[in-house]
């Protein structure tokens, strides 16, 4: 299967039950899974909460609960698992993950979006 590159921001789709809404994506390796703004998910209708998790990050630990939504990155639609997380003070509402990234892609830091 080849490999798609993307760039550490990429343009995404995050496919809703209520709507769908096109915006830029933080592209992250170092994260294992992937986020969405608490706010944003409530908006485009994602859900059930399908479980909790616990993240771990550099301000200490949280327990977030996980919704399952459909992404469309470089014309690949995928389903993965996104932690809900109070994102408005972060430049980007939605975090790309390695659940999604090993499906497929490669990241190219020089990529522009």
């Amino acid at each position: 299967m080849a490999k798609i590159t993307i760039g550490i921001v990429e343009k995404v789709k995050v496919l809703g039950k209520k709507r769908s809404k096109q915006l830029m994506a933080k592209i992250d390796t170092g994260a294992t899974n992937n986020s969405i703004d608490e706010k944003l998910a409530d908006e485009l209708g994602l859900g059930p909460i399908i479980r909790t998790v616990l993240v771990k990050h550099a301000h200490g630990n949280k327990i977030r609960p996980v919704v399952k939504a459909k992404v469309e990155i470089a014309g690949k639609i995928l389903e993965g698992k996104f932690t809900l997380a109070n994102r408005r003070h972060m430049r980007y509402k939605v975090l790309i993950g390695l659940d999604i990234l090993k499906r497929g892609f490669l990241i190219d830091p020089n990529k522009k979006a």
